[in-house]
Formats: structure tokens, sequence, C-alpha cells
């Protein structure tokens, strides 16, 4: 068989990943913070987009009427409308109202003069208010807000009233630099006399000064020597704290027989030294310079209706108004003066037509399929927890005619404010497990809620143990393996039968 070449003309469809479609997808998986970030950007880069206050006051076609359709600055004065006045703002204006000399009301002001030979403002010149201390007229209140202290500010400022040799303060600032977020020091001390050139002994010493420092704790290798410092600081440092700062392993087992051995104390004087160590805090860098925390802002409402149905409403103020302004688009497109002009104001109107479409199809879409999510999870929200059914992304994406990953990227990140409380969408999608005897399958997020009542009920002197919990639910009608009631557990933080017969003897 030969080989030549040879021209063919074939068509076919594929699918094309469009800038306005990757924008689209990209705004679905935006939370309502992250949202209102990329509109504000969009906003200072596409001059024809603009933030809209309310829906009555402004037109899509952005124009700079009022709310009545009139101009701001043509209102008639005698209509009530103080915007509709020209303020007449000169200096002589200003003086005859008050009846006074201009220099002796602002005589603070550095634009305002006083004196006899300083210049006098003519009445085309008007007054304007002039911050004190600067130029700007802008007040920006943000610059008198305090900013948070971080931990190596804080460190450094007792460094240096600690130290007096650059030495020993070039020491410090290198073990400050070497913290954690926690405060630890994960450092090797050879590696620091090897990397500054100086003794170990000089590097020990300047450790057990900095280890004096606040926060308590600070600086410390390991859990049992932080918590040393800290129970040191406050003169509670014995030698049966040292013993169970030694044995700390068997705190973590609720092993308090042994400890009670190790220690040599009575059950009494053990009670009291575990609320001390309770008292501590194993992460003293923690709370300095720690994120700000972002408030929770539900995307939907959803609100019992009269007629024993659910009402499921977009929250307004968690969806960004972005509108075109239609009208800068035609003044400044009729002075374009070039090509590139030309493409660059074509450019952002279409960008932001898309923009305004795509935020309308995002809101549309969350609301979608939060209804469907409500449908679903009907019993839930009207008994609890314990009627919570198992639900994928399969099943709500065929019931709105849409793919699963669509589903998907609209359940992140995203909350529901519901009469039982502010909920992550995807919370409402758990695996399922079946149910004894052919019944309907159980939610795993209502079986784990079982596990924790029982266990929380059960009686001190009759721990349930795994096996006996299983038994129990599957009297209950829940057919669920013995290793999953123990991951489920675990996940709760909850500990084993042993774990958890010592922790309650010892709070009887």
């Amino acid at each position: 068989m030969a080989l030549s070449t040879k021209l063919e003309l074939r068509q076919s469809q594929s699918l094309i990943m469009t800038p306005q479609l990757m924008q689209a997808i990209k705004l679905l998986q935006l939370s309502n913070l992250d949202l209102s970030t990329y509109v504000d950007a969009e906003l200072e880069r596409n001059p024809l987009l603009e933030k809209g206050e309310n829906d009555d006051a402004f037109t899509s076609e952005g124009s700079d009427d009022g709310p009545d359709g009139n101009d701001l600055n043509t209102g008639d004065a005698e209509s009530g409308d103080w915007l509709g006045t020209q303020l007449e703002t000169s200096s002589e204006t200003i003086a005859s109202r008050m009846d006074t000399d201009l220099g002796n009301v602002f005589q603070d002001e550095p634009g305002t003069a006083t004196h006899k030979d300083a210049p006098v403002l003519t009445s085309s010149e008007s007054i304007r208010p002039v911050a004190s201390g600067g130029a700007s007229e802008d007040y920006n209140l943000e610059a008198f807000v305090a900013e948070s202290e971080t931990l190596t500010q804080l460190l450094e400022d007792q460094m240096h009233i600690a130290f007096s040799d650059p030495r020993d303060k070039l020491i410090a600032a290198h073990l400050i630099n070497s913290l954690d977020d926690n405060g630890y020091l994960d450092l090797d001390m050879d590696l620091v006399t090897e990397d500054l050139g100086v003794s170990k002994p000089r590097v020990e010493t300047v450790l057990s000064v900095v280890q004096t420092f606040e926060p308590a704790g600070v600086f410390a290798r390991n859990l049992p020597e932080c918590l040393k410092l800290q129970l040191i600081e406050k003169n509670r440092f014995d030698p049966a704290m040292e013993a169970m700062l030694e044995n700390i392993e068997l705190l973590a087992k609720r092993d308090l027989a042994a400890l009670k051995r190790i220690c040599g104390v009575n059950d009494e004087d053990l009670v009291e030294m575990v609320g001390e160590i309770r008292a501590l805090d194993p992460k003293p860098g923690a709370v300095y310079g720690a994120a700000p925390v972002q408030p929770l802002i539900p995307d939907v409402f959803v609100a019992p209706a009269n007629d024993g149905t659910w009402n499921v409403e977009l929250n307004s103020d968690a969806l960004p108004k972005v509108l075109v302004n239609q009208t800068y688009y035609a003044t400044v497109s009729k002075s374009a003066r070039g090509d590139s002009e030309k493409d660059y104001l074509t450019d952002c109107l279409q960008t932001a037509n898309w923009l305004v479409k795509s935020l309308d199809q995002r809101a549309k879409t969350i609301l979608k399929v939060s209804t469907e999510i409500v449908r679903q999870q009907d019993r839930f929200l009207t008994h609890g927890i314990e009627h919570l059914r198992p639900l994928n992304l399969k099943v709500v994406a065929d019931a709105i005619s849409m793919h699963e990953s669509t589903v998907s990227r609209v359940t992140s990140n995203k909350y529901m404010a519901t009469p039982r409380g502010i909920f992550e969408l995807k919370y409402f999608f758990t695996s399922a497990i079946s149910a004894t005897g052919g019944d309907e399958a159980h939610s795993a997020e209502s079986v784990r809620y079982k596990i924790k009542q029982l266990i929380d009920a059960e009686d001190p002197k009759k721990i349930l143990s795994d096996d006996t919990i299983v038994k129990i639910l599957k009297d209950d009608g829940v057919d669920i393996a013995r290793r999953t009631v123990a991951k489920y557990r675990e996940a709760m933080k909850l500990g084993s039968s042993v774990q958890r017969r010592r922790e309650k003897r010892a709070n009887l």
C-alpha cells in the first residue's frame, strides 16, 4: 500500500472552553466573600461596570438620574429636595451668613488666613475642609484602626529589654525567627552554634532567658516543656507535676490509676493536678497574628410556609449588584479616535455583559439546587438529624437536569440558613448505610448522631463496647459493621470503651 498526501475536509463537533464559560464556572464555585472580592476587582478594571445599591435607584443603562428620574443637579429647591439646591461655599457668603470674620471661626485651620497681612480669599474661592495633619481631603477610618500585634513583635520588644549585649540580641533574634505559629522552637542547637559562630553554652543561656518571655510557654521544644514553663510561671511546678509531665501519654490515654501511682498522690490531688494541666495553653503563640475570623453569611434562607411547605429564597445581601452603564458606553464610543480604543471599549462592554449574565445565572442555579435539596431533606428540616436521608450529587443533578459537576460547584462554600441552624450545602450529601430487613437506607450522618447519643447516655458503670453499639443499632434497623462504628467514633473524637471507662470513673 503506497503512502501519499492529500487534503480532506471533515466536519465534527467538540466542546471548547471559551473564556466566558470559564468565567461562569469560576463564579459558580466562589463563596460570597470571594465573589465580592472578584466583583470589586472587575469594577476597578472595567469602566463600564458600576455597583448598584438597590434595584429601584439604578437602571440597567446606568443613567445619572435620581430616584424620580430627574437629574440631581437640576432639582427644584422648592420641592424639598435639598440635593437640588446649589450650595454656596464662597468665603463672603459664609461670612455674611455667620455675621463674623472667617478668621474668628477657623483659626486652627491651616488653609485659613488669620493675619492682617495674609492674602484675602476672593469671592470665586471656596472653603474646603482640610484634615488636620495632612493635605488629603479623604477621611480614612481604617488609618485609625490598631494593627494586631504579632508574636515576633511582642518577643522582640522584650528582647531589647532583657539583653544589652549585641551578640546575645543576635542569638535571641535568630531564635525568635525560628519559632512556628504555635510558639514552639523546632531547632537544633548545634546548627545554631555553627551558623552564628557562638558557643553552645551561650546559646543555652540565651534560650533560658527567652523562655521566661510572655506569653508563658514560648520557645519550648515539645509539649511537656511548654506546660512546664507555664507551671513554673504559675509557681505550681513540683516533683509530682514533673512526674506527670514525664508520663503525659498516660494522661492522654486516661490511665489515671497509673498516673496516681507514678506521681505518688491520692485521688483528690490527682484530679486537681489534671485540672491545672487542662487550664494551660498547649499553643501559646497561636493567639498572636491569627487570621481574622470571617463572618459566616448564608447564601440561602429556608423558612416554613403557612401551607406546610418551605420557602426558599436567596440572600440578597450576599449577591453583588452589578450594572452595565450603557449611557457612558454610548458617550465614549463616539469620541473613540482609533481602532485600539474601539476594540478596548467593545471588549469592556462584552466582558461587562457576560459578568452580569454570569452572576444572574449563578444566582438562579444556587436557588434551583437549594430548592431541590430542601425537597429531598424535608424530613430533616421537620423532625431533625435522625431523619436525614442519604443523598448524592447524581440524584439532585438528575432532578434539575444539570450535570453532577455543576451541582458539586454550587454546593462548595455555600451555606443554607434553616430553622435548625446554618449548614453547608455539602452537609446534606451523605453516604448511605443499608438497613436491616430491606427498609430505606440510613444516612451516615444520622448514624453518627445515634452513636454519639448512645455514648453520651451510657452508664459509667456499664460502658458500651463497639460490638454492643453494633448490636443496638442492628436492633434499630441499621446494618453496620464494628469497624465502621469505630471509624465514626474516632471521627467524633470519642475514646474507646477503655478510655471512656477510665474518664467517667475519675469524674464520679
